[in-house]
């Protein structure tokens, strides 16, 4: 006798929603389906349903949403552990499944890849620890190197990412220095064109970390090993007037506080050095982000993550997470969480809106080394990707605690990672190799 075909299967009432226009819509009916369905069966599900509507339908992967969050257990155990009860119809949402569709042929360069920036969506910009930058218009086709630095380029930025066919760009270096660069987008190049710096930018006396820029493109700020945050004029145009530059100054109760003194002495422009300096870190500061027009951000190896008012010079707010960190991006819900990664393999992020705690609201876990990069997509509340040592580019979403998607293209130690054209993550590494992977659905 079976045993097990007397058994009755246990099902649920399910109806399957989504925000997908035509012809991804599934009937709004309610349907019987499995209690321990995985998301797999419920992918098979969505996409039989698909097909009984339009016989040309292509079976395509789905992930499903129910009160918010992203199913990653059997229907069943999520509904359980949610507290939700089974005996109503299940509303589930469907959306496309986040993973890349296409993995480009990496471009090659001569060195360590440590810097990558895809803000601009008709190029893409690297550093490299051979000391050059470049500028790849698609997987393979380099348009221009940037020559000038003496020694491995740490970090790069696009100044004017939304410009004119004319875009600034600006690198920092191992060699102490920063380097602002003009070029031509829309030159017609049989081989690369090698361009110099239009501005040399000194006044760190240790390798410089990391740069980001204004939004408005007028500034940029850098961190450096040097402990300290400068920030610099990007165009001569914009030297007309007076410079400011912080000074400390003693008050009466002999606490030592920031001070904005006006200087005229338009020299120090035409130098390239530095308008203003940030001093509070005890370590290097090994990321920068310049998000908001008065607000700069930093993360250091001092364990911190600090808030600076540009104006002013002060350190608005210390949040310590008892790791060295490597990296910092602020994005996702209002603009306004911190993620960051550093020397353990735990993606952290906070939401400085609440107050009195310094615990992060999500750690991600999933890597198995140190994280060298992360970054928010800039179209979405949820989703960011991160970078590490142990060789892979992870993409998040918010609403759950594994990752979405495991790029491992690279053969090495990842060491950035940027997104590209809103659908793209790229990344350099160790193995001297920009990697694309694109056709990245995200909802």
């Amino acid at each position: 006798m079976d045993m097990e075909g007397d058994v009755e299967e246990r099902r649920v009432q399910a109806r399957f929603i989504t925000k997908l226009k035509l012809p991804c819509k599934v009937p709004h009916t309610s349907i019987a389906i499995p209690a321990n369905v995985t998301r797999f069966g419920l992918s098979t599900i969505v996409n039989s349903l698909l097909k009984a509507g339009n016989d040309e339908w292509e079976s395509q992967p789905f992930d499903f949403v129910i009160d918010g969050e992203l199913v990653r257990l059997p229907l069943e155990q999520f509904v359980l552990a949610k507290g939700i009860s089974a005996e109503k119809v299940l509303e589930i949402e469907y959306i496309r499944a986040v993973a890349p569709q296409k993995e480009d042929e990496p471009s090659l360069h001569d060195d360590w890849v440590s810097a990558v920036d895809g803000s601009c969506p008709r190029f893409i910009f690297t550093g490299c620890y051979d000391s050059f930058g470049r500028v790849w218009k698609a997987a393979g086709e380099c348009t221009h190197i940037l020559e000038g630095h003496t020694d491995g380029i740490t970090s790069v930025t696009i100044v004017n990412p939304e410009g004119a066919d004319s875009v600034t760009v600006a690198t920092a270096s191992k060699d102490q220095s920063l380097r602002l660069w003009k070029f031509d987008t829309e030159e017609h190049l049989d081989q690369p064109a090698k361009i110099r710096a239009f501005k040399v930018l000194r006044g760190h006396n240790a390798s410089v970390q990391s740069v980001a820029a204004q939004a408005s493109g007028n500034m940029i700020c850098s961190g450096s090993w040097d402990c300290t945050i400068n920030l610099w004029r990007t165009n001569l145009s914009d030297s007309e007037g007076d410079l400011v530059s912080i000074k400390k100054r003693k008050v009466k109760n002999n606490v030592e506080e920031s001070q904005m003194e006006v200087i005229k002495n338009l020299t120090s422009v035409a130098r390239g050095e530095a308008l203003s300096t940030l001093v509070g870190h005890t370590q290097c500061v090994s990321a920068v982000h310049w998000p908001e027009h008065s607000t700069i951000y930093s993360a250091s190896w001092d364990h911190s993550v600090r808030r600076w008012d540009v104006e002013t010079g002060k350190d608005l707010s210390n949040i310590f997470c008892g790791k060295a960190l490597n990296c910092l991006h602020v994005g996702g819900e209002g603009s306004a969480l911190i993620a960051a990664g550093g020397s353990d393999p735990i993606l952290r992020i906070w939401d400085p809106r609440k107050p009195g705690t310094s615990a992060p609201i999500y750690q991600f876990s999933s890597h198995n080394s140190w994280i060298s990069a992360c970054k928010w997509h800039a179209k979405s509340l949820f989703h960011l990707l991160s970078a590490s040592y142990d060789g892979k580019v992870m993409l998040w979403d918010l609403r759950t605690a594994w990752p979405l998607a495991i790029i491992d293209s690279h053969e090495d130690k990842v060491l950035c990672a940027d997104w590209w054209k809103g659908d793209s993550a790229i990344s350099g590494g160790v193995d001297s190799k920009l990697c694309i992977s694109s056709g990245i659905s995200l909802q």
